[in-house]
């Protein structure tokens, strides 16, 4: 669980980035390769930016998003017998469902990209990286492995396959080869985008250094304000993950400036807010995000942001909004049992957490899953069965690499009910050295249990790790 990097320092970075947009042009927030010496294409409309990134895999605006999928719908009205615009107009219809929060839209992407199949069932990757995209944002992991093995067997060296195959591996849990796909990803892209892939890994690795330089880095590098908004919200969640509340509340504030559409960055501001002490402020951040971008996690966020302040009522309404917003994804195809399984541990039915995080350990045994199953367990009065998951969740060794104050105290908690008492008050101390403002109301809880653990005693001898 150290933060030691392990990748090629800046420089190295710096070059390969140089390299990449040499003879390069920037469209829809796709590098474009250009003969050397030749100036950028004119400009185009907010439609073609849209198609060029959801066919590369990258933010959209949505308002261009919205554009193009008008006028694929008008040219199927012409031509019903194209594949190719099936492909695109199912695959904009995910990303608009991604930017919307709104799961209604994965049916009608999931008819647009199975009539593409239908249409042209040999040798149509790009239907089949759409329906990897589709089962991601349904979080059905399996299944986009399964769709986008597909497209790579189709496509082997086309590089817009593998973020989708590597958000698959993580959702897995399959660290191992989430570090393969990223080794070919690299080598066959620079840019952006697999900047901000690599990220991702980084961080699930616990290189915290390396995963915000190469955040930074795609921000700079991103040719689309949509594209940049979006690196500059997992800038400012790096930031806020470890306990640096200013400068995630200023790259969350840059995002939402840059891009308005970009709820998850609204949300990040409320987290960051909060942790402030500006409570009015956080508020309205939450009810603005989740206006326009309903997230079950949101809302479990500003529930327990609400109960912080002694809000019950409020507080139980937005738990109500989490297992609504829970039955109309699954109504749509999507899983968001993990959430539910979070909201249940803690506010609910620690019972039913339990039975649905175990079933969803089962279909995808990710960290984040890990860390929930073993708080579900320690929650039903399960210690003993709890402990192994959190051990998972938090230990490098055993996947867990991330470094997460929630996760961390989660385990401390769990070893003081197991009355290992070293571990537990080292493990709550680490918790809030990572982010001393993690959660509104667990912050509060570790330190109460620190302070009931107090020093250990010399004279009792080595106590139980």
């Amino acid at each position: 669980m150290d933060d030691k990097p392990r990748e090629p320092r800046r420089g190295v970075r710096r070059r390969v980035l140089l390299a990449s947009v040499a003879g390069c042009a920037v469209l829809g927030g796709v590098l474009v390769l250009l003969p050397l010496g030749q100036g950028a294409p004119p400009a185009t409309t907010p439609q073609a930016r849209a198609l060029a990134a959801v066919t590369s895999g990258v933010p959209a605006a949505l308002p261009g998003l919205e554009a193009l999928v008008e006028e694929r719908e008008r040219h199927l009205e012409r031509r019903p017998e194209d594949a190719r615009a099936w492909a695109v107009l199912g695959s904009a219809r995910v990303e608009q469902g991604l930017r919307l929060a709104d799961p209604a839209y994965w049916p009608r992407a999931e008819k647009a990209l199975r009539t593409s199949l239908r249409l042209r069932p040999q040798g149509n990757a790009p239907a089949l990286r759409g329906l990897a995209a589709l089962a991601n944002a349904r979080r059905d992991f399996a299944e986009a492995r399964e769709w986008g093995e597909a497209a790579r067997k189709l496509e082997p060296g086309r590089w817009t396959t593998y973020p989708l195959l590597i958000e698959a591996s993580r959702g897995l849990g399959d660290h191992e080869e989430t570090g393969r796909l990223l080794e070919k990803l690299t080598a066959l892209r620079a840019g952006p985008a697999v900047m901000a892939r690599a990220a991702a890994v980084y961080r699930d690795r616990g290189w915290r250094e390396d995963a915000a330089a190469k955040l930074a880095d795609a921000a700079s590098a991103a040719g689309e304000p949509a594209e940049r908004a979006a690196y500059l919200e997992r800038a400012g969640q790096l930031a806020w993950e470890r306990g640096d509340r200013q400068d995630a509340l200023r790259h969350f504030r840059e995002a939402v400036r840059i891009d308005p559409d970009q709820r998850a960055a609204q949300a990040g501001q409320g987290r960051a807010l909060a942790s402030l002490g500006r409570k009015t402020e956080a508020l309205s951040a939450y009810r603005a995000a989740l206006a326009k971008h309903p997230r079950p996690e949101y809302a479990l966020e500003l529930g327990e942001l609400y109960e912080s302040l002694g809000l019950k009522q409020a507080a139980r309404a937005q738990y109500g909004v989490v297992r609504e917003r829970v039955r109309v994804a699954a109504a749509h195809g999507a899983d968001e049992d993990l959430v539910l399984g979070r909201l249940e541990a803690d506010h609910g039915d620690a019972g039913d957490a339990v039975r649905r995080l175990r079933a969803e350990w089962n279909r995808q045994p990710s960290t984040e899953v890990a860390d929930a199953l073993g708080w579900a367990l320690h929650r039903a009065g399960r210690h003993e069965a709890a402990l192994p998951f959190a051990v998972r969740a938090t230990e490098g060794t055993e996947g867990g690499g991330v470094r997460s104050a929630l996760f961390v105290f989660h385990r401390g908690m769990i070893e003081r009910s197991l009355e290992r008492y070293g571990a537990a008050r080292r493990h709550l101390q680490e918790a809030l050295r990572i982010n001393p403002w993690f959660s509104p109301l667990s912050v509060p809880r570790a330190k109460a249990a620190l302070a009931r653990l107090g020093e250990p005693s010399v004279q009792a001898g080595p106590e139980s790790s």
